[in-house]
């Protein structure tokens, strides 16, 4: 192992390398090594048609992360989980088709790293069968410059699967907390463990080598063996980095409690205001199983949580999230992917394992589109793509699944108190239309493999079923053609329409234990 400087990282990078890198926004990215590859390709024109993969988003939405790659001629080809924190830069060179773009579920390339790493044929898998992810609807392109196929459809023992070949890692982009003199790593102070290890020994498999950016480089053997997760026989070169560069999550330098060094209080948890997101939450947190496990989608659901808390039944609540954490109090806004309090961090691929395996009861997920048959987009909008992230994997293992969100979208304007819900003015966009611009999940499959599915916003509650959505409850002072139908791109099914509980449109609720204790 090579202790180097940040622009010693550029020349050990070949024009078009395949560059894996680890991280999910912020969280575990060896940032200051990719500032360091900017300024030696602005400097020289090189390295030059790089492709990157990556198991999520990798950015801060502005000038971190993929912003630093983001230049004419520097990338040829992207792949990653989602794009939601890529930046507009990179995004403006998709959107352009000066870069192949290709989206896959994040569970699927978080599997896809130890493949490599086992020098496998590929990774075999039914995920994403009947989502924009198969071959014979999108195949996960997200614009026409993607010049050949990286999914396949086949048959495997009488059933359909997908399997995505794999491919050579020619450099391994990750990050540690600390490294003794021998290479090995540590990630005492890191909030996640995601893929590090398996990307470091995908890029040794491939005769690639291994980058670690580091807070501190230690005394050799200093490190408890436990506590290394990579060892140092895989790493090649380690950067150190200022810690500027070296943030646990895009807000936050440093919290011990989402590291799990510490435990704060939970009623520390701030409550949320009262407003539709809050409704949504209550009525949301209703669906609960307690002691259940429960995965929680960013947006709204997150402040599933909040409203626990606040309802005192925070203890009947067992929650987890897909990068890894499981326990205590999901994190979010720029935090989201850790938790606080967390009972146990493992790696990404084996809460994939988890997951794919049945391993939950339910999850909570946001809700940006859907029709008739009960499809959902929530990857791509006004043909500019997002990206599914973990949430193909989810929803195809889940047997019970909750999607959140509000009824219409784009200026939409309420007032909710004294146990009612007044629109003040409807939102421009539609949620509810005649077909969605993606499919995410498949309404169709899910009603044939008999899951149980939700749509709840702030004003109606639909449920899937083998015929379609059924509208089954709307919001007190709604009026159900005015401000529900006539908003809809097609008409659900009406049988038993009930009025949601009061309680959960006012200021004070209390109700959600007694729910529970019901369900």
């Amino acid at each position: 192992m090579k202790v180097i400087k940040t622009d010693e990282v550029g020349p050990l990078i070949g024009d078009g390398a395949t560059v894996f890198l680890g991280g999910i926004a912020m969280t575990g990215l060896a940032e200051e090594v990719l500032q360091g590859l900017e300024r030696h390709f602005l400097a020289t024109g090189h390295p030059r048609q790089l492709t990157t993969w990556a198991c999520g988003a990798i950015g801060n939405a502005g000038d971190g992360g993929m912003a630093h790659l983001a230049h004419p001629g520097m990338v040829k080809r992207v792949v990653a989980g989602h794009f939601g924190q890529t930046g507009p830069r990179m995004m403006a060179l998709v959107h352009a088709g000066e870069v192949e773009a290709y989206n896959f579920p994040q569970g699927s390339l978080s599997h896809l790293t130890r493949h490599i790493a086992a020098r496998t044929p590929g990774l075999l898998t039914q995920v994403g069968l009947g989502t924009f992810v198969d071959p014979r609807i999108e195949g996960g392109k997200l614009n026409k410059a993607c010049s050949e196929d990286l999914v396949k459809l086949v048959e495997f023992d009488g059933k359909e699967c997908l399997f995505y070949p794999c491919p050579r890692i020619d450099v391994a982009l990750i990050r540690a907390t600390y490294a003794d003199e021998n290479g090995n790593l540590s990630l005492d102070k890191e909030g996640l463990l995601l893929e590090q290890l398996s990307i470091a020994q995908a890029a040794r498999a491939s005769g690639g080598i291994v980058i670690a950016q580091v807070e501190a480089v230690v005394q050799a053997a200093s490190l408890h063996p436990k506590s290394v997760k990579v060892p140092g026989f895989l790493v090649d070169y380690v950067v150190v980095a200022e810690p500027r560069n070296h943030l646990q999550t895009i807000t936050t330098g440093f919290n011990p409690a989402l590291s799990g060094d510490v435990r704060m209080p939970m009623h520390s948890v701030p409550s949320l205001p009262l407003d539709e997101r809050k409704v949504i939450a209550r009525r949301a947190a209703m669906e609960l199983q307690p002691g259940a496990l429960t995965n929680l989608g960013v947006g709204i659901p997150a402040g599933i949580p909040a409203v626990a808390a606040e309802e005192g039944a925070a203890h009947l609540l067992s929650l987890s999230v897909e990068c890894g954490a499981n326990g205590g109090v999901p994190a979010y806004g720029g935090d989201f992917g850790l938790a606080y309090n967390a009972e146990s961090i493992i790696e990404q691929s084996s809460q994939f394992d988890f997951y794919d395996g049945g391993g939950l009861a339910c999850s909570f997920l946001g809700l940006a589109q859907t029709d008739a048959a009960g499809n959902v987009n929530v990857s791509k909008f006004n043909g500019r793509p997002v990206g599914c992230g973990g949430f193909i994997n989810i929803t195809r293992s889940t047997p019970r699944l909750v999607f959140c969100g509000t009824f219409t979208a784009g200026g939409l304007q309420l007032e909710v108190g004294d146990g009612r819900l007044t629109i003040v003015q409807e939102g421009r966009s539609r949620k509810f239309v005649e077909q969605v611009e993606q499919l995410t999940f498949n309404g169709r499959d899910a009603a044939l493999r008999q899951q149980e599915v939700s749509f709840i916003t702030e004003r109606a509650v639909l449920r899937l079923r083998p015929e379609g959505l059924e509208l089954t409850e709307i919001a007190p002072g709604i009026d159900l053609e005015r401000d529900v139908l006539a908003h809809m791109g097609f008409r659900p099914l009406i049988r038993d329409l009930r009025t949601m509980e009061a309680g959960l449109f006012s200021e004070r609720w209390g109700g959600l234990a007694a729910a529970l204790g019901a369900r």
